[in-house]
């Protein structure tokens, strides 16, 4: 689609004012949201909310066909994968399929010989 907002620092380029915006905080290393329990700083309000939750013990994402609870949505999804047994990501050398990106990366790692570190 058209992304007619521009970044003037580097070639980003986005559809919405808002996620320029978003971005610009990168470039500055402005971070205006800070955690009332540890002074921790975050670039989004919403990175804020779940960062407080690990203060807080608050778990409002609540799994629909089990009784487990998480504090960020998106470990939610990840959790889900294994009620549906999807396994979105495969290996290019062997076809071994994983439920999350970074487990797929540390496999590759076993046909490169890549180092981690």
């Amino acid at each position: 689609g058209e992304k007619p907002f521009k970044c003037d620092l580097c070639d980003a380029k986005f559809n919405r004012k808002y996620i320029l915006k978003l971005h610009a905080k990168w470039h500055t290393g402005e971070k205006p949201f800070k955690c009332k329990f540890c002074g921790t700083r975050f670039r989004q309000k919403c990175h804020l909310n779940d960062h407080i939750r690990t203060h807080t013990g608050e778990k409002p994402f609540k799994c629909d066909l089990c009784d487990a609870k998480f504090n960020r949505k998106y470990i939610l999804k990840l959790h889900a994968k294994w009620h549906t047994g999807e396994k979105p990501f495969k290996c290019k050398f062997c076809g071994t399929r994983f439920r999350q990106k970074c487990h797929l990366n540390d496999h590759i790692r076993t046909h490169t010989g890549e180092k981690p570190f």
